[in-house]
C-alpha cells in the first residue's frame, strides 16, 4: 500500500517520537532511546512556537503527521517518521497543561489562553504508511532539497543511510531525493571523511566540523585540499566508505585541526571564504612545514610562504585596471565634477605609491626625476 491517502486521527499519548530520527544527531540515534530523553534532546527546537499556533488555530489535517506500526520498546508502536516536531510540542504543551511543565515558558503559553481545547490531544491527525522505506522519497524532498530542510550535517547522514544501509547508487539516491548526482556524492564522501575522523580519535572537535560541516563539504571541491589528502572525489561508493587511505590520517588530522580548530586551539581562519587560500596553503611544502612546526601559526604568514598572495595582489592590480580602462571612456564627460576630482585624487596618490615600489617601470613611465 506504501503510503495511505486517508487522513486517521489518534491520542498523542499512543503516538512515539522516532529514535531514530536524523535530526537527533548521529550520536543519539539509537532504538533505544527512551522517549524522555528524546524530548530533552528537542526542548531548544523553538517548540513553543507550534504550540502557539496549535492553540490559534488547531492541528491542520494538511500538516498530518506520517507514521508507521513497528516494534518499539518491546511492542508495536505507532511511530512518527514525520512530523516529531510537531509531536513533540504537543507532548510539551500537554504535560504543561496537567501540571509537568517542562519549564516556565510553557506554563507562560498555558496562563496566556486559559482553557485549550481537548480535542487538540485527542484527535491528532495522521496518515499510516506501511514501512520507512515507504517515505523515503517524501523526507528526501522535505529535507534534504525541500522547503523544510535539514542542517548540512543531517542531510549527509540522510544520504549516508539510504546508500551504506538501503545499498543506493548515487544515481538511485539522486532520484530518489530530486537532487543531483555531484552533490550527493560530495555529501557521501564528507560524511564517510567525518566518520574517519571519529575512528581516529584524536583531539580534533568532530562538534565543530559538524557544525560546519557545509565547509567540509565546499572545501572538497579544492584541488589542493583533495591532492593533500589523496582523495578521489569520484570515488563510487565502495570505495569511497574510506576515502583517506590510512597513510593519509596525519594530514587529514591536520588538515581537520587548522581548518575547524580543536577543543584548545582555534581554527587558522574563520571565514570560509578563505577555503581557496586554504588549500593553496596545503599544496606548499614550506607552509605546511611551518603550520607543523610553529606553536602559533598565522594563516597570513602561511599563505605568504604558499605564494598565495601574490596570485591575489595580481587579480587585485588587474581588476584595479580593468575598472580604470572602463572609466576612461567616460570620465572626459565628467571632468568638472568635484566629487569625481576628489576621487581621482585618491587614485594618483595611491597609483604613485604603487609605481614607486617598482623603480623601473616608475623611471619609465613618470620618470627618474620623483
Amino acid at each position: 500500500m506504501g503510503i495511505n491517502r486517508k487522513i486517521e486521527f489518534e491520542k498523542a499519548e499512543n503516538l512515539y517520537l522516532d529514535p531514530l530520527n536524523p535530526r537527533l544527531g548521529r550520536r543519539n540515534v539509537s532504538p533505544t532511546t527512551a522517549q524522555s530523553a528524546i524530548l530533552d534532546q528537542m526542548k531548544d527546537w523553538t517548540l513553543d512556537e507550534l504550540a502557539i499556533s496549535f492553540i490559534e488555530n488547531g492541528f491542520w489535517t494538511q500538516e498530518a503527521l506520517i507514521v508507521i506500526q513497528e516494534e518499539l520498546y518491546g511492542q508495536e508502536r505507532l511511530v512518527v517518521v514525520e512530523g516529531n516536531r510537531r509531536l513533540a510540542a504537543l507532548k510539551f504543551l500537554k504535560d504543561a497543561t496537567e501540571g509537568r511543565s517542562p519549564s516556565r515558558r510553557w506554563d507562560e503559553i498555558v496562563a496566556s489562553v486559559g482553557k485549550i481545547d481537548p480535542t487538540l490531544f485527542s484527535k491528532v491527525p495522521l496518515i499510516r504508511a506501511d514501512h520507512r522505506d515507504d517515505v523515503t522519497a517524501f523526507l528526501g524532498f522535505r529535507h534534504v532539497t525541500g522547503i523544510k530542510q535539514w542542517n548540512p550535517a543531517e542531510k549527509a547522514e540522510y544520504i549516508a543511510r539510504l546508500i551504506d544501509e538501503k545499498g543506493m547508487s548515487y544515481q538511485e539516491v539522486m532520484r530518489k531525493i530530486g537532487s543531483k548526482t555531484e552533490p550527493v556524492r560530495r555529501n557521501y564522501i564528507a560524511y564517510r571523511v567525518l566518520l574517519q575522523l571519529e575512528d581516529l580519535d584524536e583531539e580534533v572537535s568532530l562538534e565543530h566540523i559538524e557544525e560546519k560541516f557545509s565547509v567540509l563539504f565546499l572545501s572538497l571541491r579544492e584541488s589542493g585540499i583533495q591532492r593533500f589528502l589523496n582523495i578521489n572525489i569520484r570515488a563510487e561508493p565502495e570505495e569511497a566508505k574510506q576515502p583517506i587511505p590510512e597513510d593519509k590520517f596525519p594530514n587529514l588530522v591536520d588538515f581537520a585541526k587548522w581548518m575547524f580548530g580543536t577543543n584548545t586551539d582555534e581554527p587558522l581562519f574563520t571565514d570560509s571564504r578563505n577555503v581557496g587560500r586554504f588549500a593553496t596553503v596545503l599544496g606548499s611544502r614550506e607552509a605546511v612545514a611551518y603550520l607543523r612546526s610553529t606553536d602559533d601559526p598565522d594563516f597570513e604568514m602561511a599563505v605568504r610562504k604558499a605564494g598565495a598572495d601574490e596570485q591575489e595582489l595580481v587579480e587585485r592590480v588587474q581588476r584595479a585596471t580593468d575598472e580604470i580602462e572602463q572609466t576612461l571612456s567616460r570620465v572626459h564627460l565628467y571632468v568638472n565634477s568635484t566629487e569625481l576630482k576628489n576621487v581621482v585624487v585618491r587614485f594618483g596618490k595611491g597609483s604613485l605609491e604603487l609605481l614607486k615600489k617598482f623603480p623601473d617601470i616608475h623611471d619609465e613611465l613618470v620618470g627618474g626625476s620623483g
